[in-house]
C-alpha cells in the first residue's frame, strides 16, 4: 500500500513534463496548418475576383467559378475521369520504371569507376538532349499509345535518381566498409548493410525530384502525340480557345504531381524513420 502511494506522485510530474513538451510542437503544427490554409484561401480569392478587378476577359484568364463549371462539363461530356486515370497510370509507370533504371545504373556505376568513366559521357549526352525532340520519334515508332509517354517520363526521371545514387555510393564512409569487412562480411553484405543503406537518403531525394518530373515527361508525350490523357484535353481546349478547359487540365496534372510527391514523402518517412527529420524531408 505504501509503495503504490509513493509511486503515484513520482509518475505525475513525468506525465506533466511530457504533456508540456508536446504542447509547443502541437501549437507549431497548428500555426503551420492555419498559415497554409490562409495562403490557399487568399490564392483562391485572388483567382475568383482578381481577373474581374483587372478587367481581364474570360478567354484570357477565367475566374475560379468558371473553371469549376467547366470541370463539371468536362466530367460529364469529355470523360474527364478516364483521361485523368490514363495520365495517372502513365505517370506511375514512367516514375517506377525510371526510378528502377536510375537506381540500377547508379549502383552499377558507383561500384565500378571504370564503367562510370566509359559510360558517363553518353549518359550525360542523353540527359542534355532535349526530351521533347525524342517524343515525336517515339510516337512514330510506337504509335498513339501509352508507351511513348511512359518512355519520355522514364528518360526524364532516370537522370536525377542515377546521379544521386551514384554520388551516395561513392561517398560511403570507408571506415564503415572496413569495419564490416573485419566481421568477415562478403561483397553482397557490404553492399546491403553499408553502401545501399547509406545511399537511401540520397535515393529518396532523387525520388522526390523525379516524382514531379514524371508528370512533366508524360505531359510532353501527350502534347506531342496523344489522343487521350490530360495532355490531349489540354491541346483540345487550346484548339477550341477554351481557356477554362486548359486550366482544368493543368489543375488535374498538378493534382497528380502532388499525390505522387506525397506518396514518395510517405514512403521516405516509413523507410528512413531512424534518421532525424531534418535528414528525411523538408515537407
Amino acid at each position: 500500500m505504501d509503495t503504490s502511494t509513493t509511486a503515484n506522485p513520482m509518475t505525475k510530474p513525468e506525465t506533466t513534463i511530457t504533456a508540456k513538451a508536446a504542447r509547443p510542437l502541437l501549437n507549431e503544427r497548428a500555426r503551420t496548418v492555419c498559415g497554409s490554409l490562409v495562403v490557399l484561401v487568399l490564392f483562391l480569392a485572388a483567382w475568383q475576383w482578381g481577373p474581374g478587378w483587372l478587367g481581364m476577359p474570360e478567354y484570357i484568364l477565367p475566374n475560379l467559378s468558371h473553371v469549376l463549371k467547366e470541370s463539371v462539363v468536362m466530367w460529364n461530356n469529355n470523360d474527364l475521369l478516364t483521361h485523368f486515370g490514363i495520365t495517372a497510370m502513365e505517370v506511375v509507370f514512367g516514375f517506377l520504371f525510371g526510378a528502377l533504371l536510375g537506381l540500377a545504373v547508379g549502383v552499377a556505376l558507383g561500384l565500378s569507376p571504370r564503367a562510370e568513366a566509359m559510360l558517363s559521357p553518353y549518359i550525360l549526352a542523353l540527359q542534355i538532349a532535349p526530351k521533347v525532340a525524342f517524343a515525336p520519334l517515339f510516337v512514330m515508332w510506337l504509335g498513339y499509345t501509352i508507351y511513348p509517354k511512359i518512355i519520355v517520363a522514364v528518360l526524364i526521371v532516370f537522370f536525377p535518381i542515377m546521379i544521386n545514387v551514384l554520388s551516395a555510393i561513392r561517398t560511403v564512409d570507408p571506415d564503415m566498409v572496413n569495419l564490416v569487412r573485419t566481421l568477415n562480411a562478403g561483397r553482397w553484405q557490404i553492399f546491403h548493410l553499408v553502401e545501399f543503406r547509406s545511399a537511401l537518403p540520397a535515393l529518396f531525394s532523387g525520388l522526390r525530384i523525379a516524382s514531379t518530373l514524371s508528370v512533366i515527361g508524360v505531359t510532353v508525350g501527350e502534347l506531342v502525340g496523344g489522343n487521350q490523357g490530360l495532355g490531349y484535353l489540354l491541346v483540345d481546349g487550346e484548339g477550341q480557345g477554351n481557356t477554362a478547359a486548359v486550366f482544368v487540365a493543368i489543375c488535374a496534372l498538378t493534382l497528380i504531381g502532388i499525390v505522387t510527391y506525397g506518396a514518395v514523402v510517405w514512403a521516405e518517412r516509413r523507410v528512413l524513420h531512424y534518421l532525424p527529420k531534418v535528414h528525411t524531408s523538408t515537407v
